[in-house]
């Protein structure tokens, strides 16, 4: 082989090992998982996460949905749903967690509620230097995306797509059905001392316009804002809607009684959803909805013609 020759070889030898070089670094990157999550920041994962802490009810129920319950390692102590839920060991709540057992658990992904995880608790968890993946649907198509995007960092995109797919037509099947009906004011009592309800960027409104109702503090700033008994009063809401919890039928709607000029009181257009269901940011939301829409449809059947 002449000098040239060898040169030549010598040139297209290096030409291959870079271009394999640059193969295997493209194909490292191209295996990386980013997704953007609520808070904003980009989660960046060199490989699907394997075991997951999740601290919130609704972060629970979402890995289960998209197919990632078995990589679950640790949980808040809410988390009750699906029934396998209650057996994933505890680390816990949003408010106090238990720092030491969640470092033994060995996560490799710990999935937050937004702002349903104080900011202290979040520096914990930050200081950790485990990576964290914020959650907070506001709408019910962000039910759908977060299906998927804890699916690609689960490795379960597959499933997690179908769900999210399903969950997305079951949506559409009851906007179809109500969205376009005759808007119903409606009052959400989200807690009765002090008088809490929704705006309009809630969750549970999407729902409310999903069945054709109208928030009727929707324009207000604040995502959960105090209300005045005055002030629902003179909004002229035809149905009052609230959640089970701590007061019973009676307490919750007792301060609405002497307003018999109310619609919503003279008609006895009073609603109790379950709080399991439509105040969790999670596929169960759905039984919720569907309760909603039918209560509504009967709001606008005692309509005088």
């Amino acid at each position: 082989m002449t000098s040239h020759e060898w040169q030549s070889a010598l040139s297209r030898a290096r030409f291959f090992a870079v271009l394999g070089l640059l193969a295997v670094f493209a194909a490292s990157v191209c295996a990386e998982i980013r997704v953007i999550d609520d808070s904003g920041q980009t989660l960046v994962l060199k490989v699907p996460a394997r075991r997951i802490i999740s601290l919130a009810p609704h972060t629970t129920e979402l890995l289960f949905a998209a197919g990632a319950g078995t990589r679950i390692v640790g949980a808040d102590r809410y988390s009750d749903h699906p029934p396998e839920a209650k057996r994933i060991p505890r680390i816990g709540d949003s408010s106090l967690l238990d720092i030491e057992r969640i470092v033994a658990l060995k996560p490799d992904l710990i999935v937050v509620w937004l702002h349903g995880t104080p900011e202290r608790q979040l520096s914990k968890l930050r200081a950790l230097r485990i990576p964290v993946f914020h959650n907070e649907p506001r709408t019910l198509a962000d039910i759908s995306r977060s299906l998927v995007q804890l699916g690609r960092v689960a490795g379960t995109e597959a499933y997690a797509e179908k769900a999210a797919g399903d969950f997305a037509a079951a949506v559409a099947e009851l906007r179809a059905q109500y969205a376009g009906r005759l808007p119903v004011p409606l009052f959400y009592q989200l807690w009765t001392d002090p008088l809490l309800t929704i705006n309009g960027e809630h969750l549970i409104s999407d729902v409310v316009r999903l069945c054709g109702g109208a928030n009727i503090f929707a324009d207000l700033k604040a995502l959960v804002p105090t209300v005045s008994v005055e002030a629902v009063v003179a909004a002229k809401p035809e149905v009052i809607v609230t959640t089970s919890g701590e007061f019973s039928n009676d307490e919750a709607f007792r301060v609405w009684k002497k307003f018999s000029s109310m619609s919503a009181v003279a008609r006895n257009a009073f609603i109790i959803l379950d709080s399991g269901t439509i105040s969790r940011h999670s596929p169960q939301i759905l039984d919720g909805a569907r309760l909603l829409c039918q209560r509504l449809e009967l709001v606008r059947a005692q309509r005088k013609p």
